[in-house]
């Protein structure tokens, strides 16, 4: 009992920490993307760089993750869960760039015109 009421009366520094660094990352992705020279693709992979680390930042610090019995459970089950959330998001990036110009037709037409239809040799 003694040492739980002398875990929580301490000063939380790793609070202060977390919520300081959080600030650092959030302001550094204001630099990049206002005072850089980058190109748009780059600024957004550091920002979405910036973004992951302050995510696992605020899970680490102020969620608690690793403090309880089954931590490792929990942080395993959060990383299963960045693992199936990247899965989707890049999996549908990769269809809608890998499949944008799959109606396109060298000749210009659209496909399932006239001249591709197979009821074009009837004629009314």
């Amino acid at each position: 009992m003694a040492n739980k009421s002398a875990e929580h009366s301490h000063f939380p520094w790793k609070h202060i920490v977390g919520f300081i660094l959080s600030i650092v990352l959030t302001l550094l992705a204001l630099w990049v993307a206002v005072y850089t020279d980058l190109s748009s693709s780059a600024k957004l992979w550091i920002i979405f760089g910036f973004a992951f680390i302050q995510a696992a930042l605020q899970l680490l610090m102020f969620m608690h993750m690793t403090e309880s019995e089954n931590g490792t459970i929990q942080v395993g089950n959060t990383l299963f869960g960045f693992f199936g959330a990247i899965v989707i998001v890049l999996g549908s990036i990769w269809i809608f760039a890998a499949h944008y110009h799959h109606g396109d037709h060298m000749d210009g037409n659209p496909p399932g015109g006239a001249e591709h239809s197979e009821h074009s040799g009837h004629n009314e």
